[in-house]
């Protein structure tokens, strides 16, 4: 499971390549001393072990969203839900399951990419006992 940490972590710094947000680069929202990492990217980029471990669907039609929460340096257990809409402004919810491992907690969900096409993310996470949201524009492409 440590592999499943070193790539969900490479995953969420280094994957703009692949989905970029032209506007905000830097993946993360800060609330007071809590900072929100997060990243999307298509599941074929997972290991199939990596994948497995996760219980997570490798498919070029599957994108995974990952997000995490520091305060104070540790990783914090909270409250993620969200959902991602499409340009028709059709909604998905997200289902995020929380995978822990020594030193981190993930919160990690599904959604399809059927085409190319930007997306809109809506984030919750619970932080000091309020609600705060996160939202961004990714633009997705389908793996090959």
């Amino acid at each position: 499971m440590g592999r499943l940490l070193s790539f969900l972590l490479a995953g969420c710094l280094s994957m703009t390549a692949v989905a970029a947000d032209a506007i905000k680069g830097e993946r993360q929202e800060v609330f007071g001393d809590t900072t929100v990492h997060y990243s999307t990217f298509i599941s074929t980029f997972l290991q199939p072990d990596i994948a497995k471990a996760a219980e997570l669907v490798r498919s070029k039609n599957q994108g995974v969203i990952n997000v995490s929460v520091i305060k104070a340096g540790k990783p914090v257990v909270t409250q993620v839900t969200g959902s991602v809409k499409d340009l028709t402004s059709n909604s998905i919810p997200l289902k995020f399951k929380q995978i822990t491992e020594q030193g981190a907690i993930y919160y990690i969900a599904q959604f399809p990419v059927e085409q190319q096409e930007t997306r809109t993310f809506t984030i919750d996470v619970g932080i000091g006992g309020k609600t705060e949201t996160i939202s961004f524009n990714q633009e997705l492409f389908p793996g090959e």
